[in-house]
């Protein structure tokens, strides 16, 4: 099968001629229709996430077709469109896993870093975790929905009901997460790199009340704000927007390094919190929601050969809403 394979971090992707995996016990076999293209997987391409799988085919949001079972697998059919998060695999006998934190997962597997993911023709996976697509979503539309909308969803809950939501980075998360959001009832309040009045503009086409720069306050306190921008100083800026028992949560699997800030703006019990991975739970919960809200999806297409160019057009801003690949 054609993949595109990083061999060494901080080097560009090679379009290679790899062999077709064979799903061992509890896997099945996928045929891709459809990969996203995840900030996650710059960190990786980067270096700013070590020790991943060498060589290695990135990507995480894959949708797919199962297309061959391996021994013991059983609850999808042949045909069934699914799609494979990051987290791949769970022991679910370890202390965080005994507690219903299998993200936290001592022995963990990630999907496009510690194994091969979807930027290629076929993957495997284990069937106890993957989801069906909901209905309504054509395969390309549905693969941000994998990330993009999973890690949102997990961030939003920790936003615990808030009723004005900031959103910082308005990116593939935010512009899924904002229509539930909005659906929900909450007002929200999107913040770009300053001066972005493509992505504001965007922001407010889906129903934001209002947007600006991530460096101006907006013109209510917020009850919570979500930061899917990897910027650590937006950790600072975010508490000044927040009222008294407010929540900042940080999305990211990365984020550079928060500055020093005074602690009048953590002190009213304001409170930060970190994002890791997702469980399964959280994959049944979302694509109930997927199926109940009718997420307009922006994409971008690009073949599979283009993974390189979708990557830099993610790192430069230049994608409104989520790139995806296209085998």
């Amino acid at each position: 099968m054609r993949a595109m394979v990083l061999e060494k971090q901080g080097e560009r992707l090679r379009l290679k001629q790899v062999p077709r995996p064979e799903p061992g016990k509890g896997q099945v076999l996928i045929k891709i229709e459809t990969c996203g293209v995840c900030r996650t997987d710059l960190h990786i391409v980067d270096g700013e996430l070590e020790s991943p799988k060498l060589p290695l085919i990135l990507g995480h949001e894959i949708v797919g077709r199962v297309e061959k079972a391996g021994s013991g697998a059983k609850y999808f059919s042949i045909g069934t469109r699914v799609g494979v998060p990051w987290l791949a695999h769970a022991c679910g006998r370890c202390r965080y896993c005994n507690r219903g934190l299998e993200n936290l997962c001592e022995n963990a597997l990630f999907t496009g870093y510690t194994v091969d993911g979807g930027y290629a023709e076929y993957c495997v996976a284990f069937e106890d975790f993957i989801f069906e697509i909901p209905g309504g979503y054509a395969s390309e539309k549905a693969a941000p929905l994998l990330c993009a909308g999973l890690i949102g969803y997990r961030s939003y809950k920790m936003a615990e009901n808030a009723q004005r939501l900031g959103l910082y980075g308005f990116g593939a998360s935010a512009h899924i997460i904002c229509q539930v959001a909005l659906h929900e009832g909450a007002k929200v309040f999107a913040f770009t790199r300053d001066g972005d009045n493509e992505k504001q503009e965007f922001a407010r086409d889906l129903g934001a009340h209002w947007a600006g720069g991530s460096s101006t306050l907006p013109p209510e306190q917020l009850d919570a704000a979500i930061i899917f921008a990897p910027i650590g100083g937006l950790v600072p800026q975010s508490l000044k927007a927040l009222d008294k028992g407010g929540t900042v949560v940080c999305a990211g699997i990365y984020m550079s390094d928060i500055p020093s800030f005074p602690y009048s703006l953590l002190w009213e019990e304001r409170k930060i919190r970190s994002v890791a991975n997702l469980t399964r739970e959280d994959g049944r919960g979302f694509m109930k929601v997927a199926s109940e809200v009718s997420i307009d999806l922006h994409t971008r297409a690009f073949p599979l050969e283009e993974a390189n160019e979708a990557l830099d057009a993610l790192r430069n801003g230049r994608i409104k809403g989520a790139a995806v690949l296209v085998p």
